[in-house]
């Protein structure tokens, strides 16, 4: 009885195992290669697949999704003598399991030399200040070529991108150089820029200060004109409205030479021919309100008349 249950046991775990390569599971996004007796059968895709256990193997799980290779730094010459580092990072996605399985030993090592014989074709035709400012352009270049020859691995590139490009060290100080030199030129432009700007503003509001304060002073001069022509109006009208005689005319000149003689710079006085007249007015005012002379009469001392003789002139006779 034990030999019959081992071999009802062994026949189980056969079975079992049977089973088990019989039922193949390929997840989403992938694809199986099967081989029957070492020959290319078919290829599996997603979901649940049925093969012929111990006849049918499977040769090569293979993943469709889109795949991120980063190659590390590649030495290349520029056209210009100068060697630079050069990092890469493919994209790309496997589009034919059986192309990608038979038409190259490995598809990794051969995308990653061919982007290197690629890059310095392409750098080698650029000197250096070309191939830092060209990278979109290096970038379609090589997809192209790449993407030409993976087509026919079961490859599509879908982009290639230039991670950093390290030129020589020499090279770096000559540039942060520049670029410092350029940085202090913006920054002196602005400056400059800046204070024309604030100077302008400057001149601006010195300006509108000065013109408001012409306008103040122009607006208080003619204010202030307007008074004294009003003042002097007022005056004029009092003056004839009190029809003043010559005496009190006389007294206000008098009253007037004080604050023509103020100043220490006064060394020459021009009096009008008015203040002589007032003077002269002012004099026979005080001679009216003087002592009555000593040879009037009762009249209330009347001035004295003036008996001067004019003098006489005699013809002379005309010269023969």
């Amino acid at each position: 009885m034990q030999p019959i249950i081992i071999v009802l046991i062994i026949l189980v775990v056969l079975v079992f195992i049977a089973l088990i390569k019989t039922i193949q599971v390929i997840p989403q996004a992938s694809a199986a290669i099967v081989e029957r007796f070492g020959r290319y059968t078919r290829t599996l895709n997603a979901g649940l697949n049925i093969v012929v256990p111990f006849i049918d193997t499977i040769r090569n799980r293979v993943d469709l999704r889109e795949q991120v290779v980063p190659f590390p730094p590649q030495p290349v010459i520029t056209q210009d003598n100068l060697v630079v580092n050069i990092d890469t990072v493919i994209y790309y996605q496997v589009t034919d399991a059986r192309a990608a399985t038979y038409e190259v030993a490995s598809y990794i090592q051969a995308i990653e030399q061919l982007t290197v014989t690629t890059l310095r074709n392409i750098i080698g035709g650029m000197d250096l200040e070309r191939t830092l400012t060209s990278r979109e352009e290096i970038n379609a270049a090589l997809r192209g070529v790449l993407d030409e020859a993976t087509g026919r691995w079961g490859i599509r590139v879908n982009r290639v991108e230039l991670k950093a490009i390290e030129p020589p060290t020499s090279i770096q100080d000559s540039m942060e150089k520049q670029m410092r030199a350029d940085r202090d030129k913006r920054a002196a432009i602005l400056t400059a820029e800046g204070v024309r700007q604030s100077e302008i503003l400057t001149a601006e509001g010195e300006k509108q200060a000065a013109i408001l304060r012409a306008e103040g002073e122009a607006r208080s001069a003619a204010l202030r004109a307007e008074g004294e022509a009003q003042a002097i109006r007022t005056v004029f009208e009092s003056i004839h409205a009190g029809d003043p005689d010559q005496k009190l005319l006389s007294y206000q000149y008098l009253q007037m030479l004080p604050k023509i003689a103020e100043g220490d710079a006064n060394k020459l006085w021009i009096v009008p021919s008015e203040i002589g007249d007032a003077l002269k007015g002012l004099g026979g005012a005080l001679g009216n309100f003087g002592p009555p002379s000593p040879t009037g009469g009762g009249d209330g001392g009347a001035p004295k008349t003036n008996t001067r003789k004019a003098p006489t002139y005699r013809e002379q006779p005309p010269l023969e």
